[in-house]
């Protein structure tokens, strides 16, 4: 799906409408009817949806009832994709909607399904997940959750106002370190938690291959017209859990943000494309590099930094500081004050590489001990099928959701006050309070089995 109004509406002013009154229902530990059978409707299946698709069909009470695309060949590769899984038995009248930007609206009127898979161009995600919601459906929506905070706020005031969920599709928070730290943070093995340091770092410029359509043909626009982090979730989600963010103990304050000079895409653009070719007509405004600092309510720091131009091997930067030791991403590695037991000394050496089987043994997430078999064929390292599991799991069981409304916008919202603040040469931007005052009774994400 096209559409892009992006630039000015990023540098939206901050208002927090805490105050505003609103006759709805708080969604942060909300609980839906259960859904033993969930029909889903996906959008966007050039990409990421049609994997969603496929694992989600392979799950026991599913049902694929309809599938939503601009292209004709996309929709009908993942009806025959929907069938196979299916075995003849399920997902036998999908029907296909293609061909004009609006076809998903006719497809929610028509199909009313109780769930809605977006996996569209990031202009879309609100827009489309506000009026699923509004038609009847749960909302689960690919990272970011939007590209605005007046989206933001609409989702908020959307979810609340139906009752219906609007989960952002966080993967990563279901990775094997990332839920091992979680595990251990709560355990208390790191002592009181005081910083925390999040990155996306993966050169995609081959991704301007993509010229007429797939993911490279709208978001190489994006890297021209804006200027920030534009893409915080993947680290930012799960260091925010580890410190309970948005969940009774702590929240985000506000952050100064720094770009560094826009040099990488003109030059790639310069390099492999004619004189003429549209990418070498652009005025590319974003920096190689954002760096961004978080202060949250209670002093801690957070360092969130983004990188998707630069000729470097991919990370996920992942740290968690506690007063009684230290966990770190890509490579894994920990330390812990006093040393670890049969493993390292003291402080000073790191237990890493071979050394870390005895903590995985020891520290791995329940989730993971009981799902990775199940899902470690689907993708980015079964991350992705846990994610959709669980989905289905709390759905089918009247569960509140592992990752609310909240914050998917919280988490999001680093971008547009990240271009905020770079814009205004590093002035702190604050973070809005789309809970309006309840993350300090939501209960902190619980270690389920």
């Amino acid at each position: 799906m096209s559409g892009l109004a992006i630039g000015a509406a990023g540098l939206s002013k901050n208002n927090s409408f805490k105050q505003r009154p609103l006759a709805s229902t708080y969604m942060g530990d909300f609980q839906a009817p259960k859904l033993e059978n969930i029909r889903a409707a996906f959008i966007g299946v050039g990409a990421r949806g049609g994997d969603h698709m496929s694992f989600f069909g392979k799950l026991p009470g599913t049902e694929i009832v309809a599938i939503s695309d601009l292209y004709e060949d996309n929709v009908g590769k993942w009806r025959d994709v929907a069938k196979e899984i299916g075995k003849g038995q399920r997902h036998n009248n999908v029907k296909l909607y293609h061909g004009s930007e609006d076809k998903w609206k006719l497809m929610l009127d028509e199909v009313k399904p109780d769930v809605v898979f977006i996996a569209t161009n990031w202009n879309n995600h609100a827009p489309m997940a506000i009026e699923a919601m509004n038609k009847g459906a749960h909302a689960f929506i690919e990272v970011p959750i939007a590209v605005t905070l007046e989206e933001m706020w609409q989702l908020v005031d959307t979810s609340e106002k139906t009752q219906k969920h609007c989960m952002m599709m966080e993967n990563v928070n279901y990775s094997r370190d990332e839920l091992m730290f979680l595990n251990m943070c709560r355990k208390g093995l790191v002592g009181e938690l005081l910083h925390a340091e999040a990155a996306y770092i993966h050169e995609l410029r081959w991704q301007m291959e993509e010229q007429e359509r797939g993911t490279g043909s709208w978001r190489t626009l994006h890297y021209a017209k804006r200027n920030g982090n534009l893409y915080p979730t993947h680290g930012l989600g799960p260091v925010a859990q580890y410190m309970n963010i948005g969940r009774g103990e702590d929240t985000f304050k506000h952050l100064v943000s720094f770009s560094t000079p826009a040099r990488g895409r003109q030059l790639y653009a310069r390099e492999n494309y004619a004189e003429d070719h549209k990418w070498n007509k652009l005025n590319y405004k974003g920096g190689d590099l954002n760096t961004s600092i978080i202060k949250t309510q209670i002093g801690r720091t957070i360092m969130v930094q983004w990188d998707e131009t630069s000729p470097r091997p991919y990370s996920r930067h992942n740290l968690i500081q506690g007063t009684k030791g230290i966990l770190a991403g890509f490579p894994t590695r920990v330390a812990l004050d006093g040393g670890i037991e049969g493993i390292t000394e003291n402080h000073h050496r790191w237990a890493q590489g071979e050394q870390l089987e005895a903590l995985y043994e020891k520290y791995d997430h329940p989730l993971y001990k009981r799902l990775n078999q199940k899902t470690k064929d689907s993708g980015h390292g079964g991350m992705d099928g846990m994610m959709m599991y669980r989905i289905v799991e709390c759905l089918q069981n009247g569960w509140a959701l592992d990752q609310n409304v909240y914050e998917g916008c919280l988490w999001s919202a680093v971008a547009p006050l990240s271009e905020r603040s770079v814009a205004e040469d590093g002035s702190p931007q604050k973070f809005p309070d789309f809970t309006r005052g309840h993350w300090e009774t939501t209960k902190a994400l619980q270690i389920v089995s």
